[in-house]
């Protein structure tokens, strides 16, 4: 057995060498590396460290000699006209150096950061007794000036005490220097003609050379600041070098599972990711309304190499197939997008499950674009994705569960002229495994506006059949939904009152508002006639009914004069007949959907009325 190597010790470089070896193009960023994600309270705090000469934390690099190992970029706003050899990739510090670098040439668009110096502040009330970083937020009014204004003025800067960062650059910046002690102290130089003016211009002067002094103090404090490093030796092999950048990373929010399969792409295949995520993102926009894309593209690349679309089935991955896979998982993800938002599933925060969407992206891979076959495949993804909202096959153990349900669809899909028969092969379309969602069951359903698979699938089948706006008679579309709100059928104030819970999802519906708030006691439909501004009754119905609303039971329900027993018990018969009749219809739609049927609003209108006739004539 070989004796190990003994662990790297921290070599010291001080930020003038750093700044060099950014400005010379000697230290460049591997691509899998983020791009910058420090705040302006980051940035100005990294700052304050270096001008009060505090100890920071080690940065990682990785020698370079001859051919990087990595593709590469350099750091951001650093492209050197007359690029020198790489001998480095910096594999952690790259938020400092870059947050050095750019501050250095205060380069931000939307910050300007200062030296705050309380010696030269001549307002009325001093706004500081220490020596600090200070950021100064920036913006572009109509006239495209940026603002303040008297940021971009040396001698405002300078009566509030503020010296710009950009003059503690290491290198020789004199001539810049005296450009700005010039017109930043313009205003205190005593004209020829004024009484003393000797005497004032040595004061002057002696002020001059005081801010000159602090100002050359603060620049060796900057350029000799150590920021140490450890170094890898250049013959390090990839995947050691990725293995310890993942180790070190030392940003403030973890790396994900993603970042370390970015690193690892580029690691086999020298593409990257980032790249291609962003290329997805600008070719099938829709992707992202239903879910992290990144996390859409491990679980579906995972799926298409029939791995688990969990955290082990990613990284087992193989990461050159991935590539190879990706036009099909952009076809995939497009599509699948495109077919949620023909079910009127419309985006994350109204998706009954996400472990659909992987296992239907994926699905895409055997589906054609067009023809006989293209129909009776969406039509078994129709069956899956309602079977998968309204039973409770993924309640648990989405991933593995995914992975079947995939697998066996990809088996039903191999074979073009699948029967009926053959989809219980699919767990999530086996009845007697996985029964659909009940009457009672579906009364039990908590608030669709939290995590709930059942809740959110009864105010899927709204949406689907239209969910028209109270206010605005509008149909629920992507865009009219973001701003409508979770509204209580039966108001909550009215149900609280009488100690029975108001937040079930049958006694949800997704609408938007034209008046403010008016909590009260009030009977369902005063309050919306007073919250909605309606129009007739026929439009009030109409509107009603694509809810799967009854008005004529909201009608009925009238409450004035009623308390204590006689309040209680009326409410809760009325509310209970309210959720089992909308429980009933919103069966009668699910289980068209689950057939992979289309229903039509007034087709399941007119089955439910023909069967509480019929339930009616036999009470009777």
């Amino acid at each position: 057995m070989s004796i190990m190597q003994q662990s790297s010790k921290a070599q010291d470089r001080t930020l003038g060498v750093w700044f060099q070896n950014i400005q010379q193009g000697m230290v460049k960023l591997p691509r899998f590396q983020r791009f910058e994600a420090w705040d302006r309270g980051r940035i100005a705090s990294f700052l304050n460290t270096i001008i009060n000469n505090l100890p920071v934390g080690v940065t990682l690099a990785l020698e370079v000699a001859g051919q990087e190992k990595f593709e590469s970029r350099y750091i951001a706003s650093s492209d050197p006209a007359q690029p020198g050899t790489v001998t480095q990739h910096l594999l952690d510090g790259q938020q400092r150096l870059t947050a050095f670098w750019r501050s250095m040439h205060n380069n931000y668009e939307w910050e300007t950061f200062f030296v705050y110096l309380p010696q030269f502040d001549r307002g009325e009330n001093k706004s500081g007794s220490e020596v600090e970083i200070r950021c100064i937020p920036r913006w572009v009014n109509k006239h495209q000036l940026r603002m303040p204004r008297w940021a971009e003025e040396p001698a405002q800067c300078f009566k509030r005490g503020l010296l710009p960062v950009n003059l503690l650059r290491p290198g020789d910046i004199s001539t810049e220097i005296d450009l700005w002690l010039n017109d930043a102290t313009k205003p205190l130089e005593p004209a020829d003609t004024d009484p003393d003016a000797l005497s004032k211009y040595k004061t002057y002067t002696a002020t001059r050379d005081k801010i000159k002094a602090d100002i050359t103090a603060l620049r060796e404090r900057v350029t000799h600041f150590n920021l140490p490093y450890l170094s890898l030796p250049a013959d390090t092999s990839k995947d050691v070098a990725l293995q310890v950048f993942i180790n070190m990373n030392t940003n403030s929010k973890p790396l994900s599972l993603y970042d370390i399969i970015v690193a690892e792409v580029e690691s086999v295949a020298e593409k990257s990711l980032h790249a291609l995520e962003a290329s997805l993102n600008e070719k099938c926009p829709t992707a992202r309304r239903y879910g992290n894309v990144s996390d859409l593209i491990l679980s579906t690349s995972a799926l298409l190499q029939e791995k688990l679309p969990n955290t082990r089935g990613m990284i087992e991955m193989d990461k050159k197939q991935l590539l190879a896979n990706w036009p099909k998982l952009e076809r995939g993800l497009e599509r699948m997008a495109s077919f949620l938002d023909s079910q009127r599933v419309f985006d994350e925060a109204r998706l009954p499950t996400n472990a659909v969407l992987a296992v239907i992206a994926a699905a895409y891979e055997l589906i054609p674009d067009y023809g006989d076959f293209l129909a009776k495949a969406e039509k078994l993804l129709r069956r899956y994705l309602w079977s998968a909202f309204f039973t409770d096959r993924y309640e648990n153990t989405a991933a593995s569960r995914a992975f079947a349900d995939f697998k066996a669809i990809k088996a039903v899909l191999k074979n073009p002229g699948f029967t009926d028969a053959e989809l219980t092969t699919v767990p999530a379309l086996n009845r007697s495994e996985f029964p659909l969602a009940d009457v009672d069951s579906l009364m039990a359903a908590g608030w669709p506006k939290a995590a709930g698979i059942e809740a959110r699938a009864i105010l899927a089948v709204t949406t689907y059949l239209g969910a028209i706006d109270f206010a605005d008679h509008k149909t629920a579309t992507y865009e009219s939904i973001q701003k409508r709100e979770y509204h209580h059928v039966f108001p909550d104030s009215l149900l609280s009152e009488a100690g029975i819970p108001s937040y079930r999802a049958l006694n949800c519906a997704l609408i938007t508002w034209k008046t403010n708030r008016i909590i009260g006691r009030k009977d369902p439909l005063e309050y919306l006639e007073e919250r909605v501004q309606w129009a007739d009754e026929k439009v009030v119905c109409e509107r009603l009914k694509s809810h799967l609303i009854s008005y004529d039971l909201l009608s009925k329900a009238h409450y004035s004069g009623l308390d204590g027993d006689a309040f209680k018990q009326k409410l809760e018969a009325d509310f209970n007949e309210f959720l089992r009749d909308r429980a009933n219809l919103v069966v009668t739609a699910m289980n068209a959907l689950a057939e992979g049927n289309s229903p039509a609003l007034e087709t399941l209108w007119a089955t439910h009325l023909a069967e509480k006739q019929e339930s009616a004539g036999v009470a009777l």
